[in-house]
Parts: structure tokens; sequence; C-alpha cells
């Protein structure tokens, strides 16, 4: 980290700040607010932390905001993210070798693969120069963040998190977010769909404890290697050696079987007893929604070691763009070959960060048979954590750039009609919200590879449009048409919710020569001239069984918060939004100084 640091400091990449702040909202809300600046702001060191609940001071510097930028993310890296996309592409498709400057050639790349294996020392690392063993046991002598106000504790957000198979064979990195119940115990969030998960399956049928070590710093890349998307059962720091050409040199922890970076910042190791479960959460979480308090494993704490003088590394996440975008864009791109192996005729794909990566996704590919982006739909929503993502849009090899929002956007609307839709059900992620139940629900894939000469509808002004769907829905407050120079434009609307929004589709039928594409939007919370929150809001509320119909040709969505109107049973999270007395105190003190403009448009 030291190093990390220093890189940055040398590239004019990071911003120290020597102002005492709480590990208690202040520092999370400070980092919240850079990463919305343009390019994401700068990475930020705090040298102060406290804790003025406890009136405590740490000697350990907070580090965040480390990979918030396109810049910060590839000097991290050490090269460019589509080099290593290139080898992975390169070594995929690799075949015989003619001739002796060919082999020599393959020889060359095979003998790079060496460093891919991590390397097991057998002396004690940099991170186990201080121990705290036994009763010195104390995860409170570490500068933990609590960053929203409805979040149950403090919680360590950039844990790489080591576990390995009951049987030992298989070793696993997984970044999950960690609670802090007192000195010496955690709250493990292992989704269902995580290879931690899996191997604590192992442990609970054979009714043993499970060993779980946990690193914090160290290179950069170990912490972005635990959220890589690789198979079951591939140890993520062959993709460090892969990316880095070096080994990673592992020792082993004092009190668990499992190896760990030497040179990580610290390590926090123990158990969980799979008879002991927890209430772990609420947690305002990368979706911009709080998750709701479920129960958890437990992990008792048996051993804290550290450099002798470490930093804490901890990362913000709440409504979008946060440090992820950055983290989730390297990822896109490096995983694109291995994407490309289950659909050969992809040719791009591309996560809006306002689509909170398992929201949406839009794709390029090139069409070759009738129904062939429904069969990449199928192989998305079956493609390991790509099978979380909720709706999925499919263009063709002549479309617009991906990340092209405004081109995307007017190329499909310019070519839409309702038979593109096709509704399925499928695997959620464990933090979606919105389904009538946990872990599954509805998907929407649109295939735009095809085209239609849609009719233009009869344009009429927004003010006039307002008044004919109030005439039939009193309860609606406004209303505004985008993409009016398309034959699709799309109506958001307002309501004062009083009833199934659903229910109300049928009333605004007659006005069908006017409407294309309507989607309903809670009045409170959402501004309609913001249509960058109104995505945001609309693909994180959407289930497409549920709350999409079609009628006489009039796509209709219903993005509102559900309720028992409803028939919604589970109880519906708050959103994310920063504290207000506490960014007052950091305008008093200097230190937020982001334009307004900005804290409009992503609201906070």
């Amino acid at each position: 980290m030291q190093k990390t640091v220093n890189l940055l400091k040398k590239h004019n990449e990071i911003t120290v700040i020597d102002e005492p702040l709480d590990i208690y909202l202040e520092i999370p809300h400070l980092a919240y607010m850079e990463v919305k600046k343009e390019n994401g702001g700068k990475a930020l060191l705090f040298t102060h932390p406290i804790d003025s609940k406890n009136g405590k001071k740490f000697d350990v510097p907070v580090v965040m905001n480390l990979f918030g930028s396109y810049k910060r993310t590839e000097l991290l890296f050490g090269r460019e993210i589509e080099s290593v996309a290139d080898e992975i592409s390169k070594l995929l498709h690799m075949k015989p070798p003619e001739g002796l400057a060919n082999k020599v050639s393959m020889l060359g790349d095979l003998f790079q693969l060496k460093n891919v294996f991590p390397k097991r020392l057998k002396k004690e690392g940099e991170c186990q120069a201080v121990k705290m063993l036994d009763k010195e046991v104390d995860l409170y002598k570490l500068p933990v963040l609590t960053t929203w106000e409805q979040d149950g504790g403090p919680f360590i957000t950039m844990g790489q998190v080591y576990t390995q198979s009951l049987d030992g064979e298989m070793v696993n990195l997984g970044m999950y977010r960690l609670q802090v119940y007192d000195k010496n115990h955690l709250g493990m969030h292992w989704q269902i769909h995580k290879d931690a998960s899996h191997f604590f399956d192992q442990y609970q049928r054979a009714g043993k404890k499970m060993p779980v070590s946990i690193g914090i710093g160290g290179n950069p890349l170990y912490t972005w290697c635990a959220t890589a998307p690789l198979p079951y059962g591939v140890n993520e720091l062959l993709l460090y050696g892969f990316v880095t050409k070096q080994q990673a040199q592992v020792v082993k922890s004092l009190t668990t079987p499992l190896y760990i970076p030497k040179d990580v910042d610290y390590v926090i190791e123990g158990w969980v007893d799979p008879q002991t479960m927890k209430i772990e959460g609420p947690f305002g979480d990368h979706t911009g929604y709080y998750t709701l308090e479920e129960p958890y494993p437990l992990m008792e704490v048996t051993a804290i070691t550290h450099k002798k003088e470490p930093m804490f590394l901890a990362t913000v996440v709440g409504k979008p763009p946060l440090e992820d975008k950055y983290m989730g864009w390297a990822t896109e791109r490096i995983f694109l070959p291995l994407l490309k192996t289950n659909a050969p005729d992809l040719i791009d794909y591309h996560m809006p960060e306002n689509g909170v990566f398992h929201n949406l996704i839009f794709a390029k590919m090139q069409p070759l048979y009738k129904g062939h982006a429904k069969q990449f739909m199928h192989v998305f929503w079956g493609a390991g954590q790509m099978s979380f993502v909720k709706h999925a849009l499919f263009i063709d090899e002549k479309g617009p750039e991906l990340n092209n929002y405004f081109a995307m956007s007017k190329y499909v609307l310019d070519r839409f009609s309702p038979k593109m839709l096709f509704i399925s059900e499928g695997i959620t992620d464990a933090l979606d919200h919105s389904s009538p139940e946990a872990l599954v629900g509805g998907k929407l894939g649109i295939d735009a590879t095809l085209k239609f000469a849609p009719t233009t509808p009869e344009l009429i002004d927004d003010k006039t449009l307002l008044a004919l769907v109030q005439e039939r829905i009193p309860e609606v407050k406004s209303l505004r048409q985008y993409m009016l120079m398309t034959p699709n434009p799309i109506a958001v609307i307002t309501i004062d919710k009083k009833e199934n929004v659903v229910t109300l589709f049928e009333k605004m039928r007659d006005l069908k020569e006017h409407l294309r594409i309507v989607a309903f939007v809670d009045v409170k919370n959402n501004n309609i001239d913001n249509p960058y929150m109104l995505t945001w809001r609309v693909v994180n509320n959407l289930d497409a069984q549920r709350d999409l119909r079609i009628y006489d040709g009039v796509v209709y969505v219903d993005g509102t918060n559900k309720n028992s109107l409803d028939g919604f049973e589970r109880r519906w999270p708050d959103d994310v939004t920063c504290t207000q007395s506490v960014v007052s105190g950091l305008k008093t003190k200097g230190l937020w100084n982001l334009d307004e403009s900005l804290e409009d448009l992503y609201e906070l």
C-alpha cells in the first residue's frame, strides 16, 4: 500500500487529508463525494482517523477511492487493461506452431505462465510482524468505517476473504462485506451463489468448523482479483500472477491452514461454526438501496496480524457512480474473451454504471440467424455471475459504441417494436430487492438486432399530455417525454401511488396514438428531469414478469417502489442517502467541494 500511495503521489492522483475525521460517516461521506467528480476525483489518504463516539484516535491511515478512475486503475495494473484481454484471447486461441520461430515464440508465452501459480513461503511474512492472539484480539483497534446512518454497524468493505474446500483441494479468494459485531466476531455476507458459500455448505454437512483468513491491503490487485468472476474452484491469485507476471508469494496463517499474500497490511484469522448464524445488516449497498437484515454465518476471530506500519483500505458503496464502476470496467474488458468462448459471435458488452452491474447490460453481436440474440440471452443468463443480470439489450454489429448512451438509445428506439421483448425468469442477485421472492425473478431481454419500421405517434406537448393522463389517473403529478426525435418516445410519469400501478395502465389505452413507451415512478425521491437517476431507479425496481405490460402496441413499465398494494410481501428497503449534518460539517471544514450540479445529478 505504501508503494501504491507513492505511485499515486508521483502521478498527482491522491489527496492527503490531515484533518482528523471520524470513521463514523465522515470519512466515507467524503470518499462518496470525491468519486462523483469528473473522472472519478482523486484517491484519498486520511492520515488521522478518529472514533469520536469512543474518544479514540488511530495511528493507522485509511486509504479510499484507490481504483476510482480509469487512469488510476491502469496505474494499479501497471499496464493497459486491454493488453490483459489480448493475452487471454491469444492463450485461448493458441494453435500448434509451425516453424522454429513460432515454436520459440510459443515457448516464451508458455514460460511466462510459470509465474501464474502462487509460491508458498516457509517463513512468516511482513503481514505478521505484529500479532494479536487469543485475548489480545480486538477488531476495534482497526479503523473500520460505518458508512451510512442505517448501517447495522461498522463493516470491512475491502476484505480479501481466503477460504478452502473441506478436503483442502480447492481455495478461493472472494470479496464479501464483513460486519464487526464486537472485538472478536465478524458477520460473513456469503451470498448463496458465491464459492465461499459452496465451501461453507460442505463444512455444514460435515459438522466441522470452517477456517477463514481475511487480508486487507497489500498490492491493490489482490483486492481486484477478489472480485473477479472466475469459474468455481479456480484460485483468484492465479489471475494476479497472470496480470503481473509475478508469483503471488503467500505465507501460512498463524491459526488457520490458509495461505495469504505475505505483504497484505492486515490479516484477520478465524473459524466459522456452521451451526451458528447471526443477523447481519442492514447495509447501504452498491445498488443504492439498503440490503436488509438476514442471518449469515458468524466468524470467531482467533488472530489479527499486521505490518509494522499498516494502512487500512476501504471503499464506499451507494448510488452510482462509485469506485466499483472502474473496478467493474477492468473486469468487463478482461473477461470479454472468456465470455466469447460461449458466445463466439459476441463483439462487445458493457454494463452501464447506473445499472449497478446486475440490473442492466448492453451487448453487440453479429446475428447470423433468427433467434440468435435470444440464444445469447440464455448464454448470458447461464454464465456465472452474469446470470444475475436482470435486463439485457442486444444490438447488431452496425450499432453505435455501447457506452455512447444517447446514440444507443436512438439506435434502438428508431427500430423498436414490442416484438423485440423477451420475458423470462431466472436467478437474481441476493442484493436484488424488487422481485416478489428472494433470489428468483423476472428477466427482460431486448433483441434490437431486429429492425422494425415503427409508426410515429401523434406527438403533443408534455403539459397537454399530462392533463390528459391526469383526467384518467388523478394521482399522477408530472410527466416528461424523452427521445421525441424517434418513433418511440418514452413518457416518464410520476405518481403519488394509491393503488397497484399495473392496474392503471388500461386507463390510458385510449391515449395510444400519443404513446409508445411509458414508465411510472414515485413522485417522492425522483426528479423527472434526471434521466441518469431515473434509469437507475427503474432498472432497480423492475421485475419484468410483474411490472411490464403491452397494450395496443404500447409498452408500460411500473418502476415504483412496491408495497402491499402490489401484493409485495417482502420489506422494501430505503434509498441510501447522505446524512445532511455530516455533509454540512464537511463543508464547514472546507473539505466537501463537489459542484452543486453534480450533487443534484447524483442526488446526494
